[in-house]
């Protein structure tokens, strides 16, 4: 899982504290109204008064897919009942042992059987469903099969996908990086005005935004069947971007006293 993080938006710094943090009307000698005008600060007023420093940040993470499908299918039709199932049960059997070889547990492996009659002959079906979580052995046991069984079976494009776990995995960690992407900030403004970042009074998820594959990756037209394993894990990639604001405290820097 890559994380990228995404250029921080603006920041909106205020360090100057106010009375009332609602919107004040002052009555005008017209009988008109001018709001937003804040009353000066009293000396205790602005001793007690919090001061603020607020900002936002964003972040974008992504993920490659951590699941991949592949189906084998093979079939054989015949006069007796007995050689069809044979034909089939004898692939089967090698494909089944093939997995155990290489380590594919047995959950994750479905194997389903039809078998039916056809005019004057049996047909027996049967597939094979494994999921993989290391794409490497897949590819290498596709290739083994495809070099021992040759077109007496018929193996499937892998279909890339995420667990549930995954996505919402890739959710939190956007907004966390948000996070720390903002409290950074925070911290460099207050460095430069020469104040202490104190406790956060406020955080705030304001935007989550996620989608599959690149957005300008022309590949996307192409048929799938078409692309190569890594533009297929390159397709499924799911990015997850989060805007987040954050109010934080700000507190005035210590004098040092001087001991004689």
């Amino acid at each position: 899982m890559s994380l990228q993080q995404a250029p921080q938006s603006g920041v909106f710094v205020e360090l100057v504290p106010w009375a009332d943090r609602g919107r004040e009307n002052y009555l005008l000698s017209g009988g008109e109204t001018l709001p937003g005008l804040r009353r000066p600060l009293s000396s205790a007023q602005a001793q007690t008064a919090t001061r603020e420093v607020h900002v936002s940040g964003t972040a974008e993470v992504s993920a490659t897919p951590d699941r991949a499908q592949v189906v084998v299918q093979m079939s054989s039709t015949k006069a007796a009942a007995a050689e069809a199932k044979k034909s089939v049960c004898r692939r089967l059997d090698y494909i089944t042992q093939t997995l155990q070889q290489q380590g594919v547990q047995s959950e994750d492996v479905t194997v389903t059987k039809d078998f039916q009659r056809v005019e004057n002959a049996y047909h027996m079906e049967a597939e094979v469903c494994i999921t993989f979580t290391e794409f490497g052995k897949m590819q290498n046991i596709c290739n083994f099969l495809v070099e021992k069984l040759d077109s007496s079976v018929v193996i499937s494009q892998p279909q890339f996908y995420h667990t549930p776990g995954s996505v919402e995995n890739l959710r939190r960690q956007a907004c966390v990086v948000a996070v720390e992407n903002a409290w950074r900030k925070a911290q460099e403004v207050c460095n430069l005005v020469g104040q202490t970042l104190g406790k956060p009074l406020l955080i705030k998820e304001e935007e989550m935004k996620e989608w599959e594959g690149q957005i300008d990756d022309h590949q996307s037209s192409r048929l799938s069947s078409s692309l190569t394993v890594q533009q297929k894990i390159k397709s499924a990639t799911i990015h997850a971007a989060s805007k987040v604001f954050i109010t934080f405290e700000v507190k005035g820097r210590e004098k040092k006293k001087n001991h004689i």
